[in-house]
């Protein structure tokens, strides 16, 4: 069992930035994918990024390649995304999953925290 809690969500404005954290508990979580998530209003949930256990490989949607970046501490058993250069339609809530594999398919992901909201205004 793997429990997770977002963090770091807010208002900010374009072009601003933010770190979302995700704290999880249990004591496997080295061995997981990890990945990060976002659901808009009316709007399916669609994949951001995902990283390995180890931290050495990571996949990022085309729409925020460049701009996030996903990190996680296995010592802390934090995953990490940093925003930058957001834009009004990075606003979602996010919400960070475990998973076996890296994939962008959320039907892969086990776990799931409770989502945090990140707002962007113009």
């Amino acid at each position: 069992q793997v429990q997770l809690v977002e963090s770091g969500g807010g208002l900010v404005q374009a072009g601003g930035s933010l770190r979302l954290s995700c704290a999880a508990s249990g004591r496997t979580f080295s061995r997981y994918v990890m990945g990060w998530f976002r659901q808009a209003p009316g709007k399916e949930r669609e994949f951001v990024a995902a990283i390995n256990w180890s931290g050495v490989s990571t996949y990022y949607a085309d729409s925020v390649k460049g701009r996030f970046t996903i990190s996680r501490d296995n010592a802390k058993k934090i995953m990490y995304l940093q925003m930058n250069s957001l834009k009004p339609e990075d606003t979602a809530v996010y919400f960070c999953a475990v998973g076996g594999v890296i994939t962008t398919s959320t039907a892969e992901y086990r776990y799931w925290g409770q989502g945090t909201q990140v707002t962007v205004s113009s």
